[in-house]
């Protein structure tokens, strides 16, 4: 039997429907986090609450993920009333003492189940269907909503306290006697700046003008040492030094007056045996100057020979 042209339209229209479908729950499962070409393992956990949780949640294993929750179901008559049914890869085997702990997802307040693996466990291996031991987890915002709390409550307790002690300190006198001290602290600031404005104003001009003198007299005293000729100077002082140094060598010399005056001990010896002399002919001369001077008005008489 030979396919019409209608007949084919038909199958191709068929066939891209069946394509259609396929990548609508193959699109539908990948955004909903299901590989439908990965066998999986369905486990169980019961929560007394679940903060948020949702289907499609993921399920992490040290932050990795390898499952999905796939369906959550209630009974509120009972105290533990969710019961969680989720699915991990078929490569996964979990120990008997795992655990299914619900935790925050991130900061914006999403919620994930982890599995906790022991190190080292001892036991068999969960079978599919099997019903984990379950914790939770506080989040971030959770410990810091409980810690929040406290510190709230600590800050309200010392806020109370210190509204309680400034009214106590505003009904007494000593809030009336501090606002006269400072009341006496402003009046006294305001006349030492009246006192700093008159000395400003008067003396500190004066000062200004003696300085700017100093400063100048000192420029021309630095002009002047400036304009005197140190060199020459100096070659002055080196020239009195040498002639000083002459004139001692000089003296130190045997060979003038001065060095033999100095230096000769004999000559010394000498004038001062001479000037010994002539003291004692003065004192002799004093005693009997008869001796040495003879003066008569009439002439001296011709002394008779002695018979």
């Amino acid at each position: 039997m030979k396919l019409t042209i209608k007949h084919a339209r038909e199958i191709k229209v068929g066939v891209l429907a069946v394509i259609a479908l396929f990548l609508l729950y193959f699109g539908f499962n990948y955004l909903k986090g299901v590989n439908i070409f990965s066998s999986t393992t369905s486990y169980y956990g019961i929560y007394d609450r679940i903060n948020g949780l949702t289907e499609q949640a993921p399920v992490y294993i040290r932050g990795f993920k390898v499952g999905q929750v796939d369906r959550i179901s209630y009974d509120f008559a009972r105290e533990d009333a969710f019961t969680v049914s989720f699915s991990v890869n078929r490569d996964i085997l979990l120990p008997q003492d795992t655990k299914l702990a619900l935790v925050a997802d991130g900061l914006l307040g999403g919620t994930a189940l982890e599995l906790q693996i022991p190190a080292e466990t001892a036991g068999s291996l969960l079978q599919e269907g099997d019903t984990l031991a379950t914790l939770i987890v506080p989040g971030l915002v959770e410990n810091l909503q409980e810690g929040l709390l406290q510190d709230l409550g600590q800050t309200v307790k010392k806020l109370d306290s210190l509204v309680a002690t400034v009214n106590g300190q505003l009904e007494g006198d000593h809030i009336k006697s501090a606002l006269a001290k400072v009341d006496n602290i402003t009046s006294d600031l305001n006349v030492s700046s009246a006192e700093l404005k008159k000395v400003m104003k008067n003396d500190v001009p004066a000062v200004v003008g003696d300085a700017k003198a100093a400063v100048a007299d000192i420029k021309v005293l630095a002009d002047n040492i400036r304009d005197v000729d140190i060199q020459a100077t100096v070659a002055r002082v080196d020239k009195a030094v040498d002639q000083v140094g002459e004139v001692v060598a000089a003296v130190n010399s045997t060979d003038g007056t001065l060095g033999l005056l100095i230096n000769d001990k004999t000559l010394y010896k000498s004038v001062n045996a001479t000037v010994n002399s002539a003291d004692s002919l003065l004192v002799d001369l004093k005693a009997n100057p008869k001796r040495y001077v003879h003066f008569s008005l009439f002439g001296q008489k011709e002394k008779k020979d002695k018979k």
